[in-house]
């Protein structure tokens, strides 16, 4: 009998405080608690972690010794643990052919559903392809190879791994004493093979002739044969033939062009996979994308003149030919190198970027320069063809993604794009959004024959399910060609848990971090519903979440604190929604109303000035233009998928990176900016780690680890040993324990178990010799104070000013718990943005800054956002802009101006639906955020109203 409940005993990972918990099974349960109060530490590295450890425990140890192990989390014992599968917040995949229909597998459908199904229509001329019979192959072979030499060859592998030595062996026997393998005609051999570990193409060489009308019978025969082994297809080569098209020619019993003559092969499912040298397109190898150099790459500043480095490959004039020869030219035109190339005629930029007519840059005087000039744009796409990495990597810079001239970014090949379905290609399926995709399906019996719909029935139910489940968690805007590299971490997440529900598993443990993010509160209903489905198969899911209706709609919630890192670690609260309403607890609090966020009293007016985007095209957006009022908390809001990060992440943040960074990054397409006069530069603060190695902490990411050494360093007896900064870094020689190179810790391998990480037994976890840390201020070393929680920094370092004012805002952002020296790959994605936001915060201002950050409240609970909403402020009091993607009602309502981008996702969104503060956006009716914030308001104006009542009561 299956246990009725997941019992944990002792916990203790990070700040655990030997936890002992019981967690219903076949239940939603979730888990909540202030930031870093240890939520993720119980779900992912407790619970998750033993379930895989257990998982990997069932293979060999010698498998096991190739896969690498698991550490046993610090727990006493977990019982009634099920198979676990964790469903976190990251991209799925960096590879730029990991696709939303990939890693769905919806493409995959899709492909097998065209491959069986589709009707093949010719390139050329559009019209549908015929089936060859026999007699039309030799009457077309007759007319267009009389009296040319012939080679008749039988396709048997087809782009297929192996040594075929048995096939050759078979060959030989049936009487054929030659083969074409890879495109080269070799004689059989005894024991012949080939590259077992190579693609293959291998054709028989059936017959050698001189084509004539006399030896018709001949050419049929070996047609014949041809097609026979073949299995309905043959190849000639004419080697004689200049005309590379007709050199090789594909005959088929299956498709070709009636009027040209194309042929293609029968259609499989790698047919339309642009992941197979079958599928892709051959001009982007199926990216859909190919490098381009550009112009305003080559030519970023073009205030600049051409001696002053204008065309940035060459930069500043230096005495070579190539100089000389755009001196020569630019002299022919009345202008000179010293001439801004702004102030150069447009016509002869193109000369100097595309090249010039053969006499136009030839100087008598010297014959070295009588070649044509070829252009500077044409000299870098030669460079690019280098064998030398360096000169690929250099021009690499010079280069920016363009769509594909060939596919039109579809990946495919022009012959996969004409098997059609209902007049649609697989392409430009792929490209449609998931909703209308659904749509288009929907009653696609009717218009496929009885055939068709036979083959296509159990694929049909298939694809349609898997499209229902993306549906069903939000993701209705999206489209199957969307790479996986551009979706957030909460799109990747449901596109997996939209898979989970698609496996139909019973008897699963999932845990997942936060699935609402990203997520508009229009959506959230289908969300926890899809959760609810996963449950009521059979399931236990466990989610880390703070959103109000998650946890309303949850069956069992455990509150975790009472505060973070140290100060968390217990369990606060727990049981049904309702008894954790009236537990007391902080969460209960913001759920009562008890706590709240305020409404400001008075929004900011501003200065006045605005920053204007016109005519935003880019993706969705539909000739947007944006005002931007300048020293305001500006909010843009929508649903998923309407355009935000379009208008803010791909083109504003680019075009402001552009002109204040020079950065390479190209903006999506607008037409104009105006305002940039008014800001001195742009900031955004995302969630991406601080640092990717241990060695990054909160200390050295804000700096004030440098502060810190210079510190150390100033003291007497740092100046009586002589020691600089240098001896107080870990990541030098000098001062750091040189047994474990400053790390505190070795790693010990143990084969087939997993690796083992212990204190360095010479400086026993403390990464500093021991001379370095006998140099103490205020009895601590620089161990100690790396050591440190921020909230003890803060009071030990008061009288540091330096050290101080960094320290102190990252208490501000309310990162207290967090050690100095904690390392980097520990810490949330809202932990790392709020890092980053203390460090921005401690540099001087001069209050001109565009702030942009992209939902920060992730992984924020209510008492977080709180501290995070006051911090915004401060530094919108400074002058500053702070722009916010954000889905959270709590920071919406307190911003001065919202811009709501909508009114749906995908197509249907990209316009600006409302504008103005709260107040207006709410009032005017328009698009699915106003109501939800009106009543956000209402709620906020009552709360406020009562607690006002209790103050003055009191």
């Amino acid at each position: 009998m299956e246990a009725p409940f997941i019992e944990v005993y002792g916990a203790r990972e990070h700040n655990l405080k030997n936890v002992s918990i019981k967690i219903p099974r076949g239940r939603l349960v979730v888990f909540t608690g202030i930031s870093g109060s240890g939520k993720s530490s119980l779900a992912f590295d407790t619970i998750y972690a033993e379930g895989q450890r257990r998982y990997m425990e069932t293979f060999s140890a010698y498998a096991r010794s190739f896969m690498g192990g698991l550490e046993r989390p610090d727990v006493d014992k977990i019982e009634g643990l099920s198979p676990v599968i964790s469903i976190e917040q990251k991209t799925t995949s960096r590879n730029p052919r990991s696709t939303v229909g990939t890693i769905t597998e919806i493409y995959d459908f899709l492909r097998l559903f065209y491959a069986r199904t589709a009707e093949a229509f010719s390139y050329a001329t559009g019209k549908k392809m015929i089936r060859q019979s026999d007699d039309q192959i030799i009457n077309y072979i007759l007319k267009h190879y009389n009296e040319k030499k012939l080679v008749v060859l039988a396709p048997v592998v087809k782009g297929r791994k192996g040594h075929y030595r048995e096939l050759f062996q078979q060959i030989a026997k049936l009487g054929f004493t030659k083969v074409r393998v890879d495109g080269e005609l070799l004689d059989i051999t005894p024991k012949m093979q080939v590259d077992r570990y190579k693609i293959h193409d291998i054709e028989i060489v059936i017959d050698r002739l001189v084509v004539k009308e006399e030896d018709r019978f001949r050419l049929s025969g070996s047609a014949q044969n041809a097609l026979t082994h073949g299995k309905g297809t043959m190849l000639v080569l004419a080697p004689d033939e200049k005309n590379e098209a007709k050199k090789t020619q594909f005959f088929s019993r299956f498709l070709m062009d009636p009027t040209t003559g194309i042929a293609y092969d029968d259609p499989a499912p790698n047919t339309f996979s642009f992941n197979s040298p079958y599928g892709a397109c051959p001009t982007c190898n199926g990216l859909g994308e190919v490098q381009e150099i550009t112009e305003d790459s080559v030519m970023p500043d073009k205030k600049l003149s051409v001696s002053r480095g204008g065309i940035a490959p060459l930069g500043e004039y230096r005495d070579i030919w190539i100089f000389q020869q755009l001196g020569l030219i630019l002299k022919k035109n009345k202008a000179s190198l010293s001439t801004p190339i702004e102030k150069l005629p447009e016509d002869l930029v193109q000369r100097l970027l595309y090249g010039v007519p053969e006499d136009e840059d030839a100087d008598p005087k010297k014959p070295n320069y009588t070649e044509p000039f070829e252009g500077i744009i044409p000299f870098l796409q030669r460079q690019m063809e280098s064998d030398s990495e360096n000169i690929r990597e250099w021009i690499q810079q010079y280069t920016q993604a363009q769509e594909c001239p060939e596919c039109h970014g579809y990946r495919l090949k022009k012959e996969s794009l004409h098997f059609k379905i209902a007049d649609k290609h697989i392409g430009e399926l792929s490209v449609m959004d998931l909703s209308d995709l659904a749509g288009w399906f929907e009653g696609l019996e009717d218009r496929l024959t009885d055939r068709q719909n036979l083959i296509a029935r159990e694929l049909l139910k298939e694809i349609r399910k898997r499209i229902g489940f993306l549906l069903e968690v939000g993701l209705d805007y999206l489209n199957l060609h969307r790479s996986v590299r551009t979706l957030s971490g909460g799109e990747s997440q449901r596109i997996r848990l939209a898979t989970q529900i698609g496996t139909q598993l019973v008897g699963v443990l999932y845990i997942m971090d936060e699935p609402s993010i990203g997520l508009h509160q229009r959506d959230n209903e289908r969300l926890i519903k899809a959760l609810q489905h996963l449950r009521d198969l059979g399931n236990s899911v466990i989610v880390v979440e703070h959103d109000k209706d998650m946890i309303m709609h949850a069956d069992h919630v455990l509150d975790i604190g009472p505060g973070a890192g140290i100060h968390g670690g217990h369990i606060v609260a727990e049981g049904s929604p309702t008894e954790i309403f009236t537990s007391g607890s902080l969460t209960s609090q913001y759920l009562s109303g008890q706590k709240h966020i305020e409404l400001r009293k008075k929004k900011r007016t501003g200065e006045g000035n605005e920053l204007v985007l016109k005519g935003a095209k880019g993706h969705n957006l539909k000739n947007v233009t944006a005002k931007f009022p300048l020293g305001k908390l500006i909010a843009v809001t929508g649903v998923s998928g309407s355009g935000k990060s379009s208008l803010i992440h791909d083109t504003l943040y680019p075009i402001l990176n552009q002109h204040f960074f020079n950065a390479k990054r190209e903006p999506l397409a607008y037409e104009k900016i105006e305002g940039l006069e008014f800001i001195d530069k742009v900031i955004e603060v995302d969630q991406s780690p601080i640092g990717r190695t241990p060695r990054s902490n909160p200390a050295t990411y804000t700096g004030v680890f440098t502060e810190i050494r210079q510190l150390f360093s100033s003291l007497p007896e740092a100046k009586i040993r002589g020691y600089g900064p240098g001896r107080f870094s870990f990541n030098v020689k000098g001062g750091r324990c040189e047994t474990c190179e400053g790390a505190g810790m070795r790693t010990i391998e143990m084969n087939f178990l997993p690796d083992v990480h212990v204190p360095c037994e010479t400086c026993k976890g403390r990464r500093y010799n021991r001379e370095t840390l006998e140099v103490r201020f205020k009895g601590k070393s620089i161990t100690d104070v790396l050591d440190m929680t921020v909230e003890k920094a803060v009071e030990f370092f008061e009288f540091q000013p330096r050290i101080l004012r960094k320290i102190q805002t990252l208490n501000e952002v309310g990162l207290g718990y967090l050690t100095l020296g904690q390392q980097a790959t520990t810490l949330s994605g809202g932990e790392a943005q709020r890092v980053k936001l203390a460090t921005e915060l401690s540099k001087k201002d001069t209050g001109k800054t565009f702030y942009i950050l992209d939902e920060p409240t992730t992984g924020l609970h209510f008492e977080d956002i709180n501290h995070l909403a006051d911090v915004l402020q401060k530094l919108a009091d400074k002058g500053n802009t702070v722009l916010i993607i954000e889905h959270n009602l709590d920071l919406i309502k307190v911003a001065d101006h919202i811009i709501d981008i909508g009114p749906e996702g995908g197509a249907g969104g990209g316009t600006i639906v409302a504008q103005g503060t709260p107040e207006q956006v709410a009032k005017s009716g328009k698009g699915h955020t106003s109501r939800f914030l009106a009543e956000e308001l209402r709620t906020s104006k009552y709360a406020t109203e009562t607690s006002s009542k209790t103050e003055q009561a009191a």
